[in-house]
């Protein structure tokens, strides 16, 4: 059993992990940029570290600031939650050489399973389907020309490396190729130093669908349902559920061993989760593998009964898991929205502090958020504040509740994307199940009315006057002898209620 472990992230994954850790007796140790110093996850952990400024580039991708951040905390092992250097296969394996346990598989499997290219010519050799495409970067305009009449158009530019939306363009017709080529090149060198971008068939009516793996260090490995991610906005995902509305049982299956053998054709250990687009018609292809955690793993949790986080652990430190496939049944369903920081119409974000929040709660309702009232959202990081998930015996149920939580949110201070999320529960194509990634490009319901907005009104009046009286009335906090200074701070901003 570990002792301590360092979470090497911020927001609500390291509030999330670091739940896990202390359910399951581990100290929780934190690093923080200068912006995050009173951030939520860093008054969690049992201690914490500084590693830069506020640019994520300064700080939390620092490996050296990480690694010394570890080595002074007394650190048995590093969890990179999801980001930042949780799918770098250099830092992974300088975890390893430094003698901590690297909680994520191997890094020869995120090195094979992080370049586009190399995980599309793994798979093929594993006999896993991959949409219609090539297998090399593009070197030129009139190799992207020739590649493009062979496949037919429309295609999809994408970038080798990284994910995230980034360097994705879909092109109509040769007129628009090289323009969009250049655009993504571009994008692609900006997000991530590489300009490397291939070539893929653009599948109609496509549904994103994932699979959640889950593999031990003894050669076991099993699937964990799936989750329909077709609701996006620039490519990223805003709502996911499980189990998908439009995948069957036996088609469940069929994915579910299909992401399974593309698992073991690099050896994975760990939490993984194996993308594909299915058509229409119900055909699937792979798309790519995540070698970590997902944001929306969640509502994985929520209708398998299962922490991934725990598993994880489990697994880093050396435990065989004894599941059998056959008992991993989803019961009952759920759904995820990501609130964002961000104009809902234009998905532009919309940094700032918060003065009051306020997150649901009742039955069937999770919220996973590393935020509170008077954090400030930074334009320095991902917009995304929380979370919120419900859980129903089935899809109605679970709609009903989310639409609830949604209306009892209060997040004021900042411009949020909670109207979106009602549009699209209300959405016909989304109440019946049989929506596609091209959802968010189709007019939209009419904004649902929030029947307690003035009760919203009311209770943050009463919570901004409550909250200035306490700051006038700060009871000191009298330290022990072995506090630290941020221990302390934290301390204070709890006497104070922020």
């Amino acid at each position: 059993m570990f002792k301590k472990v360092l979470v090497a992230n911020r927001g609500e994954i390291a509030v999330r992990v670091m739940r896990t850790l202390r359910d399951l007796g581990i100290s929780p140790l934190a690093i923080y940029s200068e912006a995050d110093q009173h951030a939520l996850h860093v008054r969690m952990a049992d201690d914490a570290r500084c590693v830069g400024p506020a640019p994520s580039r300064e700080s939390y991708l620092k490996m050296d600031a990480v690694l010394e951040a570890a080595r002074s905390m007394g650190a048995d092992a590093i969890h990179p939650g999801y980001g930042f250097l949780s799918e770098n296969s250099v830092f992974a394996q300088r975890v390893v050489d430094a003698g901590f346990v690297w909680i994520g598989p191997s890094p020869h499997s995120i090195e094979s399973m992080g370049d586009k290219l190399l995980a599309r010519r793994t798979v093929i050799a594993a006999n896993v389907p991959v949409v219609p495409g090539v297998v090399d970067a593009i070197h030129d305009h009139q190799e992207a020309i020739q590649i493009a009449r062979e496949i037919g158009y429309p295609i999809m530019l994408k970038a080798s490396a990284g994910g995230g939306g980034k360097g994705m363009r879909r092109v109509e017709n040769e007129e628009h190729l090289i323009a969009a080529l250049e655009a993504a090149q571009r994008e692609a060198l900006g997000a991530f130093g590489d300009s490397s971008v291939y070539v893929e068939k653009w599948v109609d009516e496509p549904h994103h669908i994932e699979i959640q793996v889950m593999c031990d260090q003894h050669g076991n490995a099993f699937y964990v349902g799936e989750r329909e991610c077709s609701v996006q906005r620039r490519h990223q995902k805003v709502v996911e559920e499980c189990p998908s509305p439009f995948i069957s049982s036996e088609l469940r299956r069929k994915m579910g061993e299909v992401a399974v053998n593309a698992a073991r054709s690099c050896q994975y250990v760990g939490a993984g989760t194996v993308e594909f687009l299915v058509s229409g018609k119900g055909d699937f292809y792979f798309l790519e593998m995540n070698t970590r955690l997902q944001v929306e793993h969640p509502v994985t949790e929520l209708v398998y009964g299962l922490d991934l986080v725990e598993a994880q652990l489990r697994v880093a430190m050396g435990e065989v898991l004894n599941w059998k496939q056959e008992d991993l049944i989803p019961k009952g369903h759920a759904i995820e929205c990501r609130i964002y920081a961000e104009d809902p119409k234009t998905y532009l974000p919309c940094p700032g502090k918060l003065h009051l929040v306020r997150w649901p709660q009742g039955p069937g309702v999770r919220v996973d958020t590393g935020v509170e009232t008077g954090a400030e959202v930074s334009m320095n990081y991902d917009p995304m504040v929380a979370k919120i998930c419900t859980y129903g015996q089935d899809r109605a149920q679970a709609i009903r509740r989310m639409h609830r939580a949604l209306e009892e949110t209060t997040l004021l201070g900042i411009t949020h994307n909670i109207p979106l999320h009602h549009q699209v529960l209300a959405h016909p194509r989304f109440l019946a199940g049989n929506y596609d990634t091209g959802l968010l490009g189709t007019p939209l319901p009419e904004q649902r009315s929030m029947a307690n907005g003035w009760m919203d009104a009311v209770l943050a009046a009463a919570a901004i006057a409550r909250y200035e009286q306490d700051l006038k009335n700060t009871i000191t906090y009298q330290p022990q002898s072995q506090e630290t200074p941020w221990r302390l701070e934290g301390h204070q901003r709890m006497m104070r209620g922020g």
